[in-house]
């Protein structure tokens, strides 16, 4: 895929996701302060970062998993198709599990992702997203911690990537196309 010449404008500092990531970690652990453990599942690849952030910031027992779900390739739109690309590895029924999301836009990923696991079982299931656009929903998903909530702007960094690039920068920058 050819890439257009771009720009990122920052949006949100890397300080100010830190400081969000904390005040959520207050809020879970007093959702889940009688778990035995948490399952905490990331939606790869997008959520890592803030998976790995998001983990450290709570004191309770924690097992962490991963699924990846793909509706976007590496394009700039979703195709609404959700493709499971990779599955949990272990069992949730009868367990407390929060799925992690890095962002959450048209709303059919995420929706799709939590129909799946409901399916299994788990005893609770919540979910928390980074960043939330709700100008771009289509279908309703149930979210119960958010991060931010942003304009209609296509976003990169810590962990979000255009094409397989900048994951690795440490805030949410917007790109503006040249």
């Amino acid at each position: 895929m050819e890439q257009r010449p771009y720009v990122i404008d920052e949006m949100i500092s890397a300080a100010q996701i830190a400081e969000r990531i904390g005040v959520l970690g207050r809020e879970i652990e007093a959702e889940f302060a009688d778990t035995d453990k948490l399952v905490v599942v990331g939606l790869l690849r997008g959520s890592f970062v803030f998976i790995a952030d998001m983990v450290r910031a709570l004191d309770l027992p924690i097992e962490v998993d991963f699924i990846e779900a793909s509706s976007y390739g590496d394009g700039m739109e979703s195709s609404r198709e959700v493709r499971i690309l990779k599955d949990l590895r272990g069992a949730i029924e009868g367990r407390d599990v929060l799925v992690v999301e890095d962002l959450v836009d048209t709303g059919f990923t995420l929706r799709h992702v939590l129909g799946l696991l409901r399916a299994r079982k788990p005893a609770r299931l919540r979910s928390i997203v980074l960043l939330d656009k709700p100008s771009r929903r289509e279908v309703t998903v149930d979210v119960d911690w958010v991060g931010f909530e942003i304009p209609d702007a296509f976003v990169v960094g810590y962990g979000i990537d255009y094409a397989q690039r900048n994951r690795n920068l440490p805030y949410i920058g917007a790109v503006r196309f040249t």
